[in-house]
């Protein structure tokens, strides 16, 4: 298994404080009611919206090549959505990372876990297929809670977020994984395990396979998924970390084999 970051003291130096007070104001923020957490993530990623203009003209963009069919307001109303979700996307990270299971489970439902159970029974690894919503870390902290296991991740150059993103991520979890590791990835799910995995990933032409995204004929992405519950033999099981409307909580929702 990949060897997991651990606090040292030169996590301390002071090219790391203004980093370490961002996260200790997160830890506060997320300590407010959900309802509040809500409100304020979505005005967040209003905000964002304003002032990473760039962004927005991506996001614009990305979304006239996938939806030619839709109006500019109809695009506009979508943009925003999105940006509302980027903005709790940063929210979730904190409740992810910091809140009591507890907590987490009286805002959460489950839908599914069968699925999981009857692959298990049976022997076999699971290959547990997501993508990189926003809803990313409350995804993977619901489903450690219910089911522990093993996510795939790239390591951060900055160290202090390396450790946290490690530490955060396996609070309900077993363990973690470098997306390189593709022996430890097969070796795992050959010993029954689950392994998250996410292949929504753009690795350049040589490395990509290519189908169609909605009007997108050509969009490049990975055949690891392939690769992996061909080399494991493991069961690919889909999931889906939905965030539910009006600050209503979340939804896991696993899908059949």
């Amino acid at each position: 298994m990949t060897q997991l970051p651990k606090f040292t003291a030169a996590l301390l130096h002071p090219r790391y404080w203004l980093l370490w007070m961002g996260v200790g104001l997160l830890w506060l923020v997320v300590q407010l009611p959900y309802p509040v957490l809500y409100r304020l993530g979505n005005a967040m990623g209003r905000l964002a919206m304003r002032l990473m203009k760039r962004r927005a003209q991506i996001a614009y963009r990305n979304l006239e090549l996938c939806f030619p069919e839709m109006s500019e307001a109809e695009r506009h109303q979508m943009a925003v959505k999105n940006f509302e979700s980027v903005g709790m996307g940063v929210i979730e990270t904190g409740i992810a990372w910091f809140w009591p299971t507890a907590r987490v489970n009286r805002w959460m439902d489950a839908s599914g876990l069968e699925h999981i159970r009857a692959v298990q029974e049976s022997g076999r690894g699971v290959l547990l297929i997501g993508i990189h919503f926003l809803t990313l870390e409350m995804g993977a902290r619901m489903f450690g809670i219910h089911n522990p296991g093993i996510g795939v991740y790239r390591p951060n150059d900055n160290p202090v977020i390396d450790l946290l993103q490690t530490w955060g991520r396996m609070r309900s979890n077993k363990d973690m994984i470098d997306r390189k590791d593709l022996k430890g990835m097969v070796r795992a799910l050959k010993n029954g395990e689950i392994i998250w995995y996410a292949p929504d990933h753009d690795y350049g032409p040589r490395a990509s396979v290519f189908a169609p995204l909605f009007a997108v004929k050509d969009a490049a992405t990975t055949s690891g998924t392939w690769m992996l519950a061909k080399m494991s033999k493991a069961c690919v099981v889909p999931f889906v970390p939905r965030r539910k409307p009006d600050g209503k909580g979340y939804e896991l929702i696993i899908l059949p084999s």
